[in-house]
């Protein structure tokens, strides 16, 4: 949006939210310029509170996978308000299937807890990690985000200069929580080898994404993921896969299943009910049953909407579709592909230095430097050239969060026309900027970027 006399319900909104919600959002990274206030979804597209309807790469943060109110995933959702709703006590068959049928599609699966939020799900997996190795340690690597918890609260997307540092993404954090969280370099084994050597059988679990789509799509360099596995099992650590993003968006079996990689413990959530409040903690009996008091596990999980009819319902529902459909992935990839490629022949003929990186159905738009494999090649990142393109991009209807680093995703929902539709505005946001000199100039005319 251009301007608030163009959209007077959006502005309208936004002023009556600022009156009663702190900064008139309800979690912060949703409030970036000037304001959006959605009133509808359906399929690919959003519309405004004024009418304009937007392509939406965003998805959620990536909770949208199959595409906004998909039928199947609705249906289920309201067949399951037929029976139980919401009781707070035993268990429900409902509950019991989707943990069977986590344990039949996640490779490193063998038990589940159901919670509600990916932070949650992180909570309780450093929470279990702790006990299962009774020592207090965690190593995370800068950029990766891992929900709101205090123990996981730190060196994000970093302010220059303080990366690698104290770094906590909020006040009102303690000290010595953070102080029990080390921080690594992504694709760096040796940063993370010298923290296990510099605290010796203290270190009760390494977690990391994947692939770090928090700040956009950092991929694992070969052997990576693989020498991480093997350096925490000699050190007698438990790996944290936070698939919490590439869990269903990339595969069935989460991106462990595309690396062959087994961890100790994975985290779910987001795209597995398809826009509905969900999430997980699984891995084997012999780590999970830290949990459960009839084996003498004492690490307490509680939550009254844990594993709720409605969550149980999208999230069956959600993993049902993509089982019956086994060309969804390759259509998504398809396009994300299609994206990734024709961003790139933009800038490059735009003369516009930028990297595109991403996997599958994401794509993220790097301004201003010429590769991402770490954070330290994010620190040169041009951010109000990010900031001015993806504003551009919302302006001519294609909704990306506006904000350096972040990833886009594609949705079941897409078409081709879609994708053709995006490129065109992506190379009219491109021109416009380079030609005011809003957008970094490359050195060279050849396209960049990195795919997996």
């Amino acid at each position: 949006m251009s301007g608030t006399s163009e959209s007077p319900r959006s502005q309208g909104i936004w002023d009556r939210a600022r009156a009663v919600i702190p900064g008139g959002v309800n979690s912060g990274t949703r409030a970036n310029g000037a304001p959006l206030s959605l009133a509808d979804a359906e399929g690919a597209y959003v519309v405004d509170a004024d009418g304009r309807r937007y392509l939406d790469f965003h998805a959620a943060f990536g909770a949208i996978l199959l595409g906004h109110r998909h039928p199947i995933v609705d249906d289920a959702v309201a067949a399951s308000r037929d029976g139980v709703d919401l009781v707070g006590y035993g268990v429900t068959e409902t509950e019991v299937q989707l943990a069977e049928l986590l344990a039949r599609t996640i490779p490193s699966i063998e038990q589940t807890l159901l919670v509600n939020t990916g932070s949650e799900a992180v909570a309780y997996a450093l929470r279990i990690a702790r006990a299962h190795t009774d020592r207090r340690l965690i190593i995370k690597v800068q950029g990766g985000f891992h929900g709101w918890s205090d123990a996981v609260a730190r060196n994000v997307i970093s302010a220059p200069g303080r990366e690698y540092g104290d770094d906590p993404i909020s006040a009102g954090i303690l000290p010595e929580v953070l102080a029990a969280t080390l921080i690594a370099e992504w694709n760096d084994l040796d940063s993370i080898r010298r923290l296990f050597d510099e605290h010796p059988d203290q270190i009760a679990a390494v977690i990391v994404e994947p692939i770090p789509h928090n700040v956009g799509a950092l991929l694992p360099t070969d052997g990576f993921l693989a020498g991480l596995r093997e350096l925490t099992s000699d050190r007698g650590t438990l790996l944290i896969f936070d698939e919490v993003i590439t869990g269903f968006r990339h595969a069935l079996g989460g991106y462990q299943s595309i690396a062959g990689i087994t961890p100790d413990l994975t985290t779910f959530g987001k795209a597995m009910g398809n826009g509905y409040a969900t999430a997980g903690v699984g891995g084997p009996e012999r780590v999970m049953r830290q949990a459960d008091p009839a084996k003498g596990g004492d690490v307490s999980v509680m939550g009254t909407f844990n594993g709720n009819p409605v969550s149980c319902a999208a999230s069956l529902a959600t993993i049902g579709y993509l089982q019956e459909h086994p060309d969804f992935y390759d259509r998504t990839y398809a396009f994300g592909e299609r994206m990734r490629s024709g961003l790139r022949q933009i800038f490059a003929e735009t003369e516009v230095r930028a990297t595109v990186a991403g996997h599958g159905g994401t794509f993220t738009i790097y301004f201003g430097i010429d590769q991402a494999l770490g954070y330290r090649d994010l620190m040169a990142l041009d951010r109000a050239a990010s900031h001015a393109y993806l504003r551009g991009m919302i302006d001519r209807g294609h909704l990306l969060l506006p904000m350096a680093m972040k990833r886009n995703h594609v949705s079941g929902a897409f078409t081709e026309a879609d994708i053709e539709g995006a490129l065109a505005a992506a190379r009219d946001t491109a021109e416009t900027l380079a030609a005011a000199g809003e957008l970094p100039r490359a050195e060279s005319l050849a396209p960049t970027g990195q795919t997996a």
